[in-house]
């Protein structure tokens, strides 16, 4: 009996829309929702208890998804509401909508039941965008082991600048399969789009947070420019015997406060305006000279002489006291890097030019 109330609802909301134009056809479960929101609270729910609990999460999923409806599409659906959805516009379907009309109906636990299957989906959004922010070495890590059809339904969620740098790392004809698979994919069936997004969510906390090689090796690089540089030359002979090929390429990484030397400019003009206080002449008297003379060189006249000045009334400094300057002005520098304000100079094979 309700399982044919709710098909009757349907099939009545399905025939009013006939030689009527259309922005989006909407669903079955969607029309009922209309119906459901046009009937109001009260009537609303003396309709739903009708139902049984599969076809009330169909209804409410759709209406927690319908978002503003136009009074064209509810003119669509229901025939018999024309004139009054036509003087006063639309209605509108929301998660809150659904949660009151469910709870003047049904027990407790029931509604927290369903309303608990429905948030899921509705966050699926968050999950992807999630998930399209992790390395793209993570993620091709996490695909490769998957099955072809099921890295196509993921990379199809996925932004489409971070699918075309993870498909290369599947190797050609894994990235060939996935690719002629993700052209050929239609709907992909609800209980499977479910269980791949119950799969991410669990794993993606865990994803996150195991760093690449490559990302470990920068995370080193960033240690080794903050270390004490005595500390780090009396270990770096260790570590070149026992790591040779793999400590030259941290060292390679590292980005040092004698390599600001190598900015634009301008770029060293920016860093320079940015450090506050005396932390510039300080960092600039634990500096070689050559790199001292760049610095200097990057300012105007006047503001070149007050340096200098400053450097040299400012009497004898603490070697700490220099590190922690010249540290402070690489953390800025790369500050203003990720900003894209300034270009660092770092090497990698990805601005390498040809």
């Amino acid at each position: 009996m309700a399982v044919a109330s709710l098909k009757r609802a349907e099939v009545a909301a399905h025939a009013s829309t006939g030689g009527l134009p259309r922005v989006r056809k909407p669903t079955g479960a969607e029309k009922a929702a209309i119906l459901f929101l046009c009937l109001g609270e009260k009537r609303g729910s003396q309709l739903m208890q009708k139902l049984d609990t599969e076809e009330i999460q169909k209804v409410t999923r759709a209406m927690s998804g319908l978002g503003a409806i136009s009074a064209e599409t509810v003119e669509m659906v229901l025939t018999g509401f024309t004139e009054e959805m036509a003087n006063g516009g639309g209605v509108v379907g929301s998660f809150a909508v659904a949660e009151s009309l469910l709870r003047s109906l049904l027990p407790e636990n029931q509604v927290d039941g369903i309303l608990k299957d429905i948030r899921g989906p509705l966050k699926e959004k968050d999950l992807w965008a999630r998930f399209s922010g992790l390395s793209e070495n993570v993620i091709a890590n996490y695909l490769k082991n998957e099955h072809e059809q099921t890295i196509a339904v993921i990379l199809s969620n996925v932004k489409n600048d971070v699918t075309a740098k993870v498909l290369p790392l599947l190797g050609t004809e894994k990235m060939e399969n996935v690719i002629e698979r993700m052209i050929k994919m239609e709907s992909v069936p609800h209980h499977m789009m479910k269980q791949i997004e119950e799969t991410l969510s669990a794993d993606i906390v865990n994803a996150s947070s195991q760093p690449t090689a490559s990302e470990m090796h920068q995370k080193m690089a960033d240690l080794f420019n903050k270390l004490d540089p005595n500390a780090l030359e009396a270990v770096s002979p260790g570590l070149e015997t026992r790591l040779n090929d793999t400590f030259n390429s941290i060292k390679q990484k590292m980005f040092t406060f004698e390599d600001l030397s190598r900015l634009t400019v301008m770029d060293l003009a920016k860093i320079m305006r940015g450090a506050p206080g005396n932390t510039l002449p300080v960092a600039l008297r634990g500096a070689s000279e050559e790199t001292r003379a760049v610095f200097l060189n990057a300012l105007p006249g006047r503001s070149r002489d007050m340096l200098e000045e400053e450097m040299e009334t400012m009497g004898a400094v603490r070697r700490r006291e220099v590190q922690e300057a010249q540290a402070f002005m690489l953390d800025y520098a790369k500050q203003l890097a990720d900003e894209d304000q300034i270009k660092l100079p770092l090497g990698d094979d990805e601005d390498e030019l040809f």
